[in-house]
């Protein structure tokens, strides 16, 4: 019964309980030999599209294969735990060369996870995020020592994943900040510190504007512009990305509205849905609502989802896909390239367009041509337009037409703007200069 309470079901490593107790422990005896405690914690990345690709018991064996490589990584007195879903945690007590210790884990950490899971005559590749503390330079006590480790993991995900990060002492100011615009997001759409910019999407073949992205920009009074790399992570995490996705679906519907009863050329306008809009059950009475108060058609609103949201939950992101496209909606995935989906998943998404991610010309001239090429000739092959953005030079825009790119996006072209600047460049004034 012990055993039962104390250990993990999946991987019988200690559970989240035994660890709690054996953290508590190590620091007491830190404390009596004047030593240290290293804590790693590590998250694995997207460990959740395993499980919905291929079910919980794939998914329960890919974890019993972490916690066996981990502990296999590990010196005999350290302690591995599993405290959460894909969540593990390494206690690590030691006299000297502390932070050598934590670092040479996490990379060796890195490194095992790297090669191949195998599990029937499937290879899985996963990466993780690990975030690490030291008792008792960083904290006084096991739970600030936990959030701080806590804290370099965050850190870790927001510089991509897939690395590790020691903690220091300005992430507190970070975390600081995070919380800091929490709270003033909270009041940024009531107080009109929210508005779009809209970028123009160009037709390779005759150059004309097809469609406006929208983007989200906030002003705040006091700190100036924020980017929306730095708040919407944080509207994600603290729900707040419904209200103002919500929010920013109905005024691009309105503008695009007001353009038209302006008498502009009509233009289709891309708005992109969050992971938590997508999982919100008011979603599609929402798109009904923003359409409907605007008068607009269906088909002048096009919805981005980004391939890893679609990877989430799949089957009921393709039911929810089905019923935006019977309403007329155009439906792209979007950074496409970056996530997880396969030919077999990308085949049963009802989506019009797929929108290479501009990470991808980067190499474009040059290494990257052959990859952005078997994009653009796959969707096609599979009915699909192509979109790339990022588009910021001449040798690009001729590569893209070349390959067969449908539509182009970024600089080049034109900067994000407001909505008065866009109605000059819909009415072809080209002395408009877009910032």
């Amino acid at each position: 019964m012990d055993f039962l309470a104390h250990s993990d079901p999946i991987t019988s490593l200690p559970n989240r309980r035994a660890f709690n107790k054996m953290l508590n422990i190590a620091l007491s005896a830190a404390d009596e030999t004047k030593g240290e405690v290293g804590l790693i914690l590590l998250d694995l990345d997207n460990f959740k599209i395993v499980n919905d690709t291929m079910g919980h018991q794939c998914g329960d064996e890919i974890l019993r294969m972490v916690a066996h490589r981990l502990s296999s990584t590990s010196r005999s007195t350290d302690t591995v735990c599993r405290i959460g879903g894909d969540e593990f945690v390494i206690i690590m007590t030691q006299r000297d060369q502390a932070v050598t210790d934590l670092e040479g884990t996490s990379k060796r950490i890195l490194t095992i996870l790297a090669q191949p899971f195998r599990y029937q005559v499937n290879d899985f590749f996963l990466t993780a995020s690990i975030g690490s503390s030291l008792y008792p330079q960083d904290a006084q006590d096991s739970q600030t020592l936990i959030r701080k480790a806590d804290t370099a993991m965050y850190s870790a995900k927001l510089e991509g994943k897939n690395t590790f990060a020691y903690f220091r002492p300005e992430m507190d100011q970070l975390a600081q900040r995070r919380l800091l615009l929490e709270r003033q997001l909270r009041k940024a759409l009531e107080l009109n510190e929210m508005s779009l910019n809209f970028q123009p999407q160009v037709n390779f073949l005759d150059g004309k504007t097809v469609g406006v992205e929208a983007l989200l920009r906030w002003n705040h009074p006091t700190m100036g512009m924020i980017t929306p790399t730095e708040f919407i992570p944080v509207a994600e995490d603290s729900g707040l990305i419904v209200d103002i996705g919500k929010w920013v679906l109905r005024t691009a519907c309105l503008q695009v509205a007001d353009w038209r009863e302006a008498g502009l050329p009509p233009v289709l306008v891309a708005v992109n849905l969050s992971a938590r809009q997508v999982k919100d059950h008011a979603l599609i009475n929402d798109i009904n609502r923003a359409l409907a108060d605007a008068r607009l058609v269906p088909s002048m609103l096009e919805l981005e989802i980004t391939e890893g949201v679609l990877m989430d939950n799949v089957q009921s992101n393709i039911d929810l896909l089905h019923t935006i496209q019977k309403l007329g909606i155009n439906l792209s995935i979007d950074d496409f390239g970056t996530g997880y989906s396969s030919l077999s998943y990308l085949k049963r998404f009802p989506v019009n367009q797929l929108k290479i991610d501009r990470s991808f010309l980067h190499d474009v001239p040059g290494d990257g041509e052959a990859f952005v090429t078997a994009i653009i000739a796959m969707a096609h092959n599979l009915g699909l337009s192509v979109v790339a953005e990022g588009v910021e030079t001449v040798a690009q825009l001729q590569f893209l037409r070349d390959a067969g790119c449908d539509i182009g996006q970024g600089y080049y072209f034109a900067r994000p703007a407001p909505a008065d600047q866009i109605a000059q460049w819909l009415a072809g004034d080209s002395t408009t200069k877009l910032q």
